[in-house]
């Protein structure tokens, strides 16, 4: 195998599929990255037999092979090298050399016949969906992924797709995030899946490339592929390299996801309609004397918060469009703040009643368009 690459080009790449590789030290192999050269291009595979990844970088090829080499060392040495041009060749053995102008390495590496193969998705299920709206979906559920080992099935992203409406869920018991979007599934495909919360963390970090997400599943398998945009503009190439796909496959969490629906209110609550980034503001601040709690206070149109500890007290107000009775309730902040901070729109709906009713944040209608957000709370009760 030789080839010349980009510095850059090929540190991206890298980057790219390095955090995958996990810590399983039984299985030196899992360390390592898969270099496969061909025409033009050199791709770049790492897998922790949970989640895989892949993608392709340009390059200019003399003579093609593979190698597997350890990603994480390969990546600090790349990112290190003084030239922009690398040439990377192996022979017989399992190593590489990689040489610039002034630097030779020998980096040891091990027989790609040993690396295990990406999984393949046989009687999947697929749909397709904008890059940016799956990316804005995650955001806005992500934070309410459970951390609770016990809770396994928790531990995760729920996507229900049915005829007409794609739904990410995600929950840990105290709150619950709902995103949803009008999409007509294709050739009836329709069905379900837990992503787990670390193939959730490296889709969101998936580079801007191309517009449409491709997504298979099956009971075991999701995965996600990104086609990377034709386009031979210098400017772009200089930005990242990237040819051909980015591919992620990720086993799926097992086990059937808890009945979300019952947890979000039924009953008549009071609404009242907020500016998103100055409720942030007014929680931020508020959460300096107390982070464990935070009371709110409801007239006709203005909102209190006040917080609350052994430091001290303090007390935010703000004006808000709200005609119904006084009510106070009291929340976790950080559990308010991580939904406020996911979200892009200006106003939202909040909905409450009692100080042993959850609080509710929906987007309005008018801010929703094709996507829609809803977040139930649980509340702290007032003493």
């Amino acid at each position: 195998m030789k080839f010349k690459i980009n510095r850059d080009f090929f540190s991206s790449g890298l980057q790219l599929v390095t955090n995958v590789v996990g810590a399983r030290k039984t299985m030196p192999i899992l360390q390592n990255v898969l270099l496969e050269a061909g025409e033009d291009h050199v791709s770049l595979t790492t897998t922790n037999l949970d989640l895989g990844a892949r993608c392709s970088v340009k390059a200019n090829v003399s003579e093609s092979g593979s190698v597997t080499l350890p990603v994480r060392e390969l990546g600090n040495i790349i990112r290190q090298l003084a030239d922009m041009e690398v040439s990377v060749s192996t022979g017989s053995e399992p190593k590489a050399k990689i040489t610039t102008r002034g630097s030779i390495f020998n980096l040891m590496g091990m027989d790609s016949k040993e690396f295990p193969p990406l999984p393949t998705l046989e009687g999947q299920k697929d749909l397709k969906l904008s890059r940016q709206e799956l990316k804005q979906m995650l955001k806005n559920v992500s934070y309410a992924q459970s951390v609770n080992e016990e809770r396994y099935m928790l531990k995760g992203v729920y996507f229900s797709l049915a005829e007409e409406e794609l739904s990410l869920v995600a929950t840990d018991g105290r709150r619950l995030a709902l995103t949803t979007k009008a999409h007509k599934s294709e050739d009836n495909a329709v069905g379900e899946f837990i992503l787990p919360a670390s193939s959730v963390a490296e889709l969101m970090k998936m580079p801007d490339l191309g517009e449409l997400v491709r997504i298979s599943f099956t009971d075991r398998q999701v995965a996600f592929e990104v086609d990377v945009e034709d386009n031979s503009s210098e400017e772009v190439d200089e930005q990242n390299g990237f040819v051909g796909s980015v591919y992620m496959v990720s086993k799926v969490v097992e086990g059937k996801y808890p009945n979300y629906k019952q947890v979000i209110p039924k009953d008549s609550f009071n609404t009242s309609e907020v500016e998103r980034e100055l409720l942030q503001e007014c929680v931020t601040r508020a959460a300096l004397v107390s982070d464990e709690r935070v009371t709110f206070r409801i007239k006709k149109d203005k909102m209190e918060i006040t917080a609350q500890s052994t430091l001290g007290d303090a007390c935010e107000s703000m004006n808000v469009s709200y005609e119904g009775d006084d009510a106070t309730v009291s929340f976790n902040p950080r559990f308010l703040l991580d939904p406020l901070k996911a979200l892009s729109m200006d106003k939202l709906s909040f909905e409450f009643r009692d100080d042993m009713s959850p609080g509710v944040f929906r987007t309005n209608d008018k801010d929703k368009g094709d996507l829609t957000f809803l977040c139930v709370v649980m509340p702290i009760r007032t003493d």
